[in-house]
């Protein structure tokens, strides 16, 4: 196993889901610009994410149907018609 192929500059970084607020601490090497004061005090880089286990549909079982442009209501109306 290449011992140089894993970063040695791990670090305490704050992941905080954009969608919901929800926000956990672990260990990364994720660059950041920005900072946020964690529960216990210390401050720590704060990543943004779009989405996370706490608001994604698999996980939290609510699955949400995204209809642009009204694609479904085109579909029933073209076979509505033969059926």
């Amino acid at each position: 196993m290449n011992k140089e192929l894993h970063p040695a500059n791990y670090r305490f970084v704050v992941f905080k889901d954009m969608s919901n607020g929800y926000s956990f601490l672990t260990r990364s090497t994720a660059p950041s610009k920005e900072t946020v004061k964690w529960e216990d005090g210390n401050e720590y880089p704060l990543i943004k994410l779009e989405i996370s286990n706490m608001s994604h549909p698999f996980f939290t079982g609510q699955n949400v149907l995204v209809d642009t442009a009204g694609r479904i209501d085109k579909f029933k109306k073209k076979y509505a018609k033969k059926a």
